[in-house]
């Protein structure tokens, strides 16, 4: 894991070379995107990236209304996207083919160009990470991420080449923070819960931390949007109760701002993950070093989240390679 966590540089690199043509495709009414895990995860963070920046309506499939009951949606004019690291995904694979049946273009965004679901879908954005071992999906995460980006771009949002470049310098210079992670898994050794808050295009971010904590290091982590927190589950909230927030400057940092100074009244430590551009955020948690737009921001905050989890799993004596009852491809219908 901490391997390809150290080797998301050259992987996204080249993602964005190979993504530079994105697709060609009408823009739709609607944009329809399916996945599982951590690629959900991907897709919540396409999900916000998508709306905010082209105005198009974004929905995350339900793939059992398609593989339990049967549905046939109206999908014409629609854009649908399956988002699988192994392409292998037997429900984010029939939504696709149900889909394609339906009318509406498709495309695939996966790891492996001879997978499945490449073979299924009319286009294909291939997330260029090279073999990926570890069960704690690392680097297709951040490719995802990237690719994200490209299917807004090709839908009318103003990312250009120029302005994607700085990802994969910001993700080496993120990898940085490592000796302050270490720290901090040596202080969680014997943490059993914790809460990870995110908003915005780092809600996406806040689902993946938590999935990384209880995959690895088998921590109860539960995951809430800022401003859902405050709707009755910050009651679990107490003395020493550890708290991550992805804290970037931008648009989400007053709510981010306001659940921190909540949950710090209710005794939970807590630790921001930011950077430069946000210095009101870093007294106690992870401070990245550079200053990075909130745009831009999930790719690299993320990196310090699984630097944090393979850590504190060899703190516990966890392989995170290999975590219990899991294994690298997840089929289910």
């Amino acid at each position: 894991m901490l391997q390809e966590i150290h080797e998301q540089p050259a992987a996204l690199a080249r993602t964005l070379r190979g993504q530079r043509k994105g697709l060609t495709a009408a823009r739709p009414r609607l944009v329809v995107l399916a996945a599982r895990g951590t690629s959900d995860n991907a897709a919540q963070f396409g999900r916000y990236l998508i709306e905010t920046a082209t105005g198009i309506p974004v929905s995350l499939a339900a793939p059992s209304v398609y593989t339990l009951y049967g549905a046939k949606l109206d999908l014409r004019d629609t854009l649908v996207a399956g988002i699988s690291q192994s392409g292998e995904s037997t429900d984010v694979n029939l939504v696709i083919e149900s889909a394609k049946a339906q009318g509406a273009r498709t495309v695939a965004v996966t790891n492996e160009a001879g997978s499945t679901l490449a073979g299924l879908a009319h286009d294909t954005l291939l997330v260029e990470a090279g073999t990926e071992k570890s069960v704690a999906a690392t680097k297709t995460y951040t490719g995802q991420l990237l690719s994200m980006y490209a299917i807004a771009a090709s839908l009318g949002a103003p990312f250009d080449e120029e302005l994607l470049a700085p990802i994969p310098d910001l993700v080496a210079r993120a990898l940085t923070v490592e000796d302050r992670v270490r720290e901090l898994a040596v202080r969680f050794h014997y943490a059993e819960r914790a809460l990870v808050v995110g908003r915005g295009l780092n809600y996406a971010n806040a689902f993946e931390m938590a999935l990384k904590l209880m995959e690895t290091c088998y921590i109860v982590a539960e995951r809430f949007s800022s401003a859902d927190l405050l709707h009755g589950p910050i009651a679990m909230a107490e003395r020493a109760f550890p708290a991550f927030l992805f804290a970037p400057s931008g648009a989400t940092w007053p709510s981010i701002s306001e659940t921190t100074a909540k949950l710090e009244a209710r005794g939970a430590e807590t630790f921001p993950i930011t950077d430069r551009s946000n210095p009101a955020a870093a007294r106690s948690g992870i401070e990245l070093p550079f200053a990075v737009e909130e745009l831009l921001s999930p790719i690299p905050y993320i990196v310090p989240a699984q630097l944090l989890a393979a850590h504190l799993a060899a703190e516990k004596g966890l392989n995170p390679d290999a975590p219990r009852a899991l294994s690298k491809v997840t089929r289910t219908v």
